[in-house]
């Protein structure tokens, strides 16, 4: 079975000439279905380069992204955006809600593309805002929500449904710690269930919910390692209750 991500010898440049910007240099990475990977690194490193470029938002220059076995590059763009929504949850760093839509609507939004019936996608949308103590705002639209409740709502937004790939930027920047941990018990449950999961972060506490953390820099991978402390022992103080 294939992996949900491999990235093989991926390079982006950006310009040309004395302008030019070597984004990501023969980058390798595999993320398994049930594995959790954060990626950190200095600014400009390459780190929401290579999120984009596997979340089809970004063609590599060269290399092979394949998602679930397919290589992108023989896809057509409709192809490619047709995977991006069936197949890859997206957290973007300024959120991308749309204002007209409350959060539900944002929430349900894409399985309502992919053809399931707005009750049932309105339904599993309240789910998975429950989970992340947002069911009371449901109705809210985003300019009424909390920059925090935006960013929740964003990552319910991602992970509803059954996409077999997850992909975050910094996806606890805008929330506290009792939020952010919060945050990161959905995404370590969603990985549990079978989910690839690659997350872009500056913060190491967050990085040791992670099974691995790779570090770019000058858009190198440089070096990977397992976190210090691993998911089970911050998961301990909720079953231990």
């Amino acid at each position: 079975m294939s992996a949900p991500l491999e990235l093989r010898q991926v390079t982006k440049v950006y310009g040309s000439g004395a302008s030019e910007v070597r984004a990501l240099n023969r980058v390798d990475l595999v993320v398994e279905g049930g594995e959790l990977v954060a990626v950190m690194g200095p600014s400009g490193s390459g780190k929401s380069t290579l999120l984009t470029i596997a979340g089809t938002l970004e063609e590599a220059t060269s290399g092979q992204v394949l998602v679930a076995g397919t290589d992108l590059s023989r896809m057509s763009r409709n192809d490619r955006a047709r995977m991006r929504r069936r197949s890859i949850g997206y957290v973007f760093q300024d959120f991308n809600l749309l204002a007209g839509l409350t959060a539900a609507e944002n929430v349900a939004l894409p399985l309502e593309l992919d053809g399931v019936g707005a009750r049932a996608a309105r339904a599993t949308g309240l789910q998975m805002l429950e989970k992340l103590g947002l069911a009371a705002r449901a109705g809210r639209y985003p300019d009424e929500l909390s920059g925090g409740e935006r960013q929740r709502v964003a990552i319910a937004r991602a992970m509803v449904g059954d996409r077999p790939l997850l992909l975050a930027d910094e996806p606890t920047g805008a929330l506290d710690s009792v939020n952010g941990e919060a945050v990161m018990r959905v995404l370590r449950s969603a990985c549990r269930a079978g989910v690839a999961g690659v997350m872009v972060t500056h913060d190491a506490q967050l990085a040791s919910w992670a099974d691995r953390v790779l570090f770019l820099r000058d858009g190198r991978m440089v070096d990977q390692t397992a976190p210090p402390a691993g998911p089970e022992s911050l998961l301990a103080p909720e079953t231990s209750a």
